[in-house]
């Protein structure tokens, strides 16, 4: 059975998804699909100029995989621009960082994505052990994401239903 795909750390999301070809007529022309991942080796490597070791380990990967998606993105980018495709940036396997949390009801802990955390005001997240909604950092988490991102550092994100 193949290991699942763990999740890549990236730190920008576009605001542009698409990059057309101005001359182009839109339906007719085939398009490349770039992962965030993909962009993100591409925006590391070769926007600012880090080494692979450097970038795998901002990406949390190891080197061979970046260089697999560095390759993989490097390859889409050339041909959109060699053969005039336009480049959609979409999907993957990406994270923009991952929280530890506790259930304050049950005491577990556990490591969650960042965009499931947010599923939390909605009340569609809940301790996988008990099923409690009263969740929160367990503040164990570092580094300057945690400090600028996690609303939830310290205060209990739901209240649970009674």
């Amino acid at each position: 059975m193949a290991r699942p795909t763990k999740l890549r750390k990236i730190e920008n999301i576009p605001t542009i998804p698409y990059f057309i070809p101005s001359d182009k007529d839109i339906p007719s022309v085939q398009r490349n699909i770039l992962k965030l991942e993909e962009l993100e080796a591409i925006r590391l490597k070769d926007l600012e100029g880090l080494e692979q070791e450097e970038c795998a380990a901002k990406m949390e990967v190891s080197r061979p995989t970046f260089q697999r998606i560095l390759i993989s993105a490097r390859e889409k980018i050339a041909d959109s621009l060699i053969n005039g495709k336009i480049i959609h940036i979409e999907g993957g396997n990406f994270t923009r960082n991952i929280c530890s949390v506790r259930c304050s009801n049950c005491g577990k802990e556990w490591l969650e994505s960042y965009e499931n955390l947010e599923a939390i005001n909605n009340g569609e997240y809940s301790c996988p052990s008990c099923g409690s909604l009263n969740i929160t950092c367990s503040q164990t988490c570092k580094g300057k994401f945690c400090k600028k991102n996690c609303w939830r550092h310290g205060n209990n994100i739901k209240k649970e239903n009674t």
